[in-house]
């Protein structure tokens, strides 16, 4: 018999919406989350399974002293060249797949968030999800939060979120949003009622499979 898979929420946003604030929201009410970026940092930093193939594809200059990716160069490159950016993903992907895979099939909570920053763009995770939550905010509050956390300029953070599905794209994938243009408390509550209503919803949905899998077998021992 196949273990039960448990119901996965996919959790995205555009740069500097606040989704890994969110993230670390719903990790402090106990459920687990799969984050892809960390994963993804895993795999290229010091002694990185991804970095082998990264040196082979565009050389030793995408490397720092210390083994690990050269993020900035690395990201000059994809966003200049679309061919680099497509031989990047395609080292990538499936190993983030893979390690996002079995993070989930380990988690021991309600349900699992599986943050994903391209989610929209990812038929694989949209699949994977039983919920997608966005994490929404206007543009110029991206722009504003992004260049005030970081070392990039407008422009830099005006070309990520160009690269990146558009608001209304991720507005019309969404099972659920949360508006986050107030503060980091009213991010805090947002999430505690979503938690909320997943752990009710998908409470529901097992009663009703349980339910129906019961009736199922009822119903075939009255017609033997």
């Amino acid at each position: 018999m196949q273990p039960e898979r448990l119901p996965v929420v996919g959790l995205t946003g555009g740069i500097g919406s606040g989704k890994s604030s969110a993230s670390q929201h719903f990790k402090a009410l106990g459920i687990t989350v799969v984050d892809t970026d960390a994963v993804s940092r895993q795999l290229t930093g010091v002694g990185g399974e991804a970095m082998s193939a990264i040196r082979q594809t565009f050389g030793m200059h995408m490397q720092e002293a210390d083994g690990a990716l050269d993020r900035a160069a690395m990201r000059h490159l994809v966003f200049s060249d679309p061919e680099a950016r497509k031989q990047l993903e395609a080292i990538l992907h499936p190993m983030i797949r893979a390690r996002a895979e079995l993070e989930l099939r380990q988690a021991c909570s309600p349900y699992a968030i599986l943050e994903v920053p391209l989610l929209v763009e990812s038929r694989h995770f949209m699949q994977r999800c039983n919920r997608i939550l966005v994490i929404d905010c206007p543009p110029d509050l991206q722009l504003e939060r992004v260049v005030a956390r970081s070392n990039l300029s407008p422009a830099e953070v005006e070309r990520i979120i160009s690269a990146q599905a558009s608001r209304p794209q991720r507005l019309a994938a969404a099972s659920e949003v949360i508006e986050n243009t107030g503060s980091l408390e009213d991010l805090k509550h947002s999430v505690q009622r979503m938690h909320e209503f997943y752990v009710l919803e998908f409470t529901q949905q097992k009663r009703g499979c349980y339910d129906a899998v019961t009736k199922a077998g009822h119903s075939g021992g009255q017609d033997r």
